[in-house]
């Protein structure tokens, strides 16, 4: 019955969304980052060798990695900030305004 009027009412959908493309791109930053550490490989595979597909992938930039992972945490916690004040304001509402 009230799920329609908050999506309708609200951008908590939209926010709560934003949040799942956040920790998504974080988890490739991260994912990115971590191969880096082992030479472009997954770190249960055998060791690539010489002329392969896989060594001769282009290394990653862990510093413009890091720099994305640091922007992409600061529009996370943004995103969660603007969601946590469109759920107080909508309990505000329910709750008759002065709480």
């Amino acid at each position: 019955m009230l799920f329609g009027l908050i999506d309708r009412t609200t951008s908590a959908t939209s926010l709560k969304g934003a949040l799942d493309k956040s920790v998504e791109r974080s988890r490739g930053i991260a994912d990115r980052v971590s191969k880096a550490t082992v030479g472009n490989a997954d770190g249960f595979a055998l060791e690539a060798k010489a002329g392969t597909a896989q060594a001769d992938l282009n290394p990653v930039n862990v510093e413009d990695e890091m720099t994305a992972l640091a922007d992409e945490q600061i529009r996370f916690l943004a995103t969660a900030r603007l969601l946590e004040k469109t759920y107080a304001s909508l309990r505000t509402a329910i709750k008759g305004g002065n709480g």
